[in-house]
């Protein structure tokens, strides 16, 4: 396709633009198929990879961030979500 002639940008822009289309569509229909999903109760998201309750447990123990990640085998930044939670 040549796109240095007005024709080529013309054409090169309708393409762009049914493109565009398409993925909104496509985004409506996945938005649309998440939201049944989630209504019926099939569509709940990621399990915790923390059990936010033992990270309280071993912060009252008095451990710090850096131990209870160490001690759980995860980030400290996942021992500090736990905690805000």
């Amino acid at each position: 396709m040549e796109t240095r002639s007005s024709t080529g940008k013309l054409l090169l822009g309708v393409l762009a633009s049914i493109a565009e289309f398409e993925a909104d569509i496509r985004r409506e229909r996945q938005r649309e198929g998440i939201d049944r999903a989630k209504a019926a109760g099939v569509y709940k998201g990621r399990r915790p990879s923390v059990d936010a309750a033992l990270v309280r447990s071993l912060r009252d123990q008095g451990l710090g961030g850096t131990k209870i990640a160490s001690k759980l085998g995860i980030a400290r930044a996942t021992v500090y979500r736990a905690l805000k939670a």
